[in-house]
């Protein structure tokens, strides 16, 4: 089915749509869900994605061609339409959705204190108990690390036995023997200090690493006070391993955190999710995740955060976020039902939590950047200025053009090459303009364009590269003139215009139809287009200078009998300019050249003084010119 017929047949279906609270789902023709969305009138909102399509983001046009058909679901509310769009996107993974890629659940650390012999476990989540919950941690290897790192710091067992079942059974481990344990297991250690090392453990979870390490100076001291040294140096090796590990902020994870502060990035090929988990006050830990660039930035926060916590099916008393989020009351509402707690989201405007979310970004920011290589940069730019001029592909090879001219004098044009998004010097192409006396930028450029794509039609040497795209420095009329001579020649290729602001810096590329296509809304294509104007400009205005400078030099020098290129270098060293060299002195002159020369010089910018001709003997040959 063509897309036009598709497209009419869709809106007929959207119309038949009720101003309801639902849920939409589109379709490819595989009979696959490609989008799942939410909205407060069905109707209103499926609409808008058949409607105006220039006026889509690249993803979005993109999407909308691959539909080949939608279903939706009435909801009673939109809090209920909320629930299902996060359902279905869960059950679908649909590739147009914003998605984690790792939608796990995460798991736990356990102690139970109310035991009395409590020990740290491993759980996929949390239960109603009166147990003590940390996390989640990043993954089971992140959690077991936080276990043993726990483990060694305060010497606890980590052996498989079970106490108080098998106390005294057995010889003291290896763990004991290497000093990584106190021997728990042998019957002369008490459960209450047993149990106090636990807490100690629990402090440490909740990022108190103070008050644990006061506790050990303390007993260190008392120790000490009684002479009983070996304890005193068991209590400072502990102690240091606690302030070590509370410098070096091993433990990724405290207590049910208190604020969690979202942060968000993306450069021209990856984006970044992070979030910064704090416990009273403190920073505790940061997750991320490194996924591809999104079309609408507040858009992709709010799904990453949807997703993030109702996969791991808990969440802090705080959620500060970079922008807005569209459905935060009904996600809050949402969080609420599904957790039993009440969950706060919203935009900080002044204070300390908005220099945390500019902590977030900044984290956010650094992860993206650490892993995009150049060559990604440069290929995200070109792939976003694809979508920008609906190209089929990333345009590898660029032309630009660009006239330079004095009063209509001294006529050129510059051809320079950008080849994947770096400027191929290799490639560049200077030419003079012939047969035109007055200004005429237009016929300059119908005149140049030619000439290099009919080199390109004839395959003659230096000119059979296919450029992807055209850029021409000016506005519309210049971009017609180019969409002249490609029709003239047969040739298919896109032409474009480099539109300048009032201040001389490129805004928009034009179309020969007069459509602008801004590029300011992408910093890296809007910084790409201003550098290939810019090169394009200083190639054709340095070409025009150097020829100016030659005919000037020419016309002053040149002409003049005896004086070839050496005595025309030796002249312009010692006065500088051609104009200096006209006001100098005969005597001047022979201080540079023999007096014949020098008679030469003085007399073609002195003709109406004359001058005395030297007599022969004193006459040099004339220096053969150049």
């Amino acid at each position: 089915m063509k897309p036009s017929k598709r497209i009419e047949e869709l809106k007929e279906k959207v119309a038949l749509l009720p101003q309801s609270p639902g849920v939409y789902q589109f379709l490819g023709s595989d009979g696959q869900v490609i989008y799942v969305g939410k909205a407060k009138k069905l109707k209103n909102r499926v609409s808008q994605y058949f409607q105006d399509t220039a006026a889509h983001t690249p993803k979005t046009r993109k999407m909308v061609s691959q539909i080949d058909h939608f279903d939706t679901i009435v909801a009673r509310s939109e809090f209920e339409a909320l629930v299902l769009e996060c359902s279905l996107i869960k059950r679908h993974m649909p590739k147009y959705n914003i998605l984690l890629k790792d939608d796990k659940g995460y798991p736990y650390l356990r102690v139970d204190l109310t035991q009395d012999y409590p020990v740290m476990q491993m759980v996929s989540k949390t239960a109603g108990d009166k147990a003590s919950y940390f996390g989640p941690f990043g993954g089971r290897s992140v959690t077991q690390n936080v276990i043993d790192t726990l483990r060694l710091t305060l010497k606890l067992p980590g052996c498989s036995k079970q106490f108080p079942r098998d106390l005294g059974k057995d010889r003291p481990c290896l763990n004991f023997h290497m000093n990584n344990c106190d021997g728990w297991c042998q019957p002369s250690r008490s459960q209450q200090d047993y149990h106090a090392r636990m807490e100690q453990a629990v402090l440490i979870l909740q990022g108190n690493y103070k008050k644990v390490a006061d506790e050990l100076r303390t007993q260190m001291e008392a120790a000490a006070d009684k002479l009983q040294f070996e304890l005193a140096a068991s209590l400072r090796d502990r102690l240091r391993a606690v302030e070590s590990l509370g410098e070096k902020q091993l433990v990724t994870a405290g207590t049910m955190a208190n604020t969690d502060v979202i942060g968000y990035y993306q450069n021209e090929a990856r984006a970044c999710f992070a979030v910064l988990h704090y416990v009273s006050g403190s920073l505790l830990d940061k997750e991320y995740e490194i996924l591809s660039p999104a079309d609408d930035l507040q858009e992709a926060v709010s799904a990453l955060v949807k997703q993030f916590y109702l996969a791991r099916g808990t969440a802090p008393k705080v959620i500060l976020t970079p922008f807005e989020l569209e459905d935060a009351e009904l996600f809050s509402a949402l969080l609420q039902q599904e957790l039993n707690k009440k969950v706060l989201i919203r935009m900080p405007q002044r204070g300390d939590n908005v220099r945390l979310v500019e902590l977030a970004h900044k984290n956010a920011r650094e992860e993206a950047e650490r892993i995009t290589t150049r060559a990604e940069r440069r290929t995200g730019t070109l792939g976003a200025l694809a979508d920008m001029l609906h190209l089929p592909d990333i345009p590898h090879r660029m032309e630009a053009y660009d006239i330079s001219n004095l009063a209509g004098t001294d006529i050129v044009a510059s051809m320079v090459v950008f080849q994947d998004g770096r400027p191929l010097k290799s490639a560049y192409k200077r030419f003079r303009v012939e047969g035109l006396t007055d200004q005429d930028d237009y016929a300059s450029m119908h005149q140049v364009l030619l000439r290099r794509l009919t080199h390109y039609v004839q395959q003659d040497a230096g000119f059979s590269e296919h450029p992807d795209v055209l850029l021409i420095d000016g506005g519309v009329e210049h971009t017609k003139v180019a969409e002249d001579v490609l029709q003239t020649l047969g040739l298919d290729i896109p032409a474009y215009g480099m539109v300048k602001d009032d201040k001389h810096r490129t805004r928009a590329l034009v179309t020969a139809a007069g459509d602008e296509i801004a590029i300011s809304a992408v910093p890296s294509v809007f910084a790409l287009i201003g550098t290939i104007q810019e090169e394009t400009h200083r190639f054709a205005i340095t070409y025009q200078r150097a020829l100016r400078s030659r005919r000037m030099k020419k016309s002053g020098l040149e002409d003049i009998p005896g004086i070839g290129e050496k005595r025309r270098q030796a002249l312009l060293k010692k006065f500088r300019s051609v104009k200096a060299i006209s006001q100098a002195e005969r005597s001047q002159l022979e201080q540079v050249l023999p007096a014949s020369a020098a008679l030469a010089v003085y007399q073609h910018f002195h003709p109406k003084e004359g001058g005395q001709t030297p007599c022969a003997s004193s006459q040099e040959p004339p220096e053969a010119s150049r």
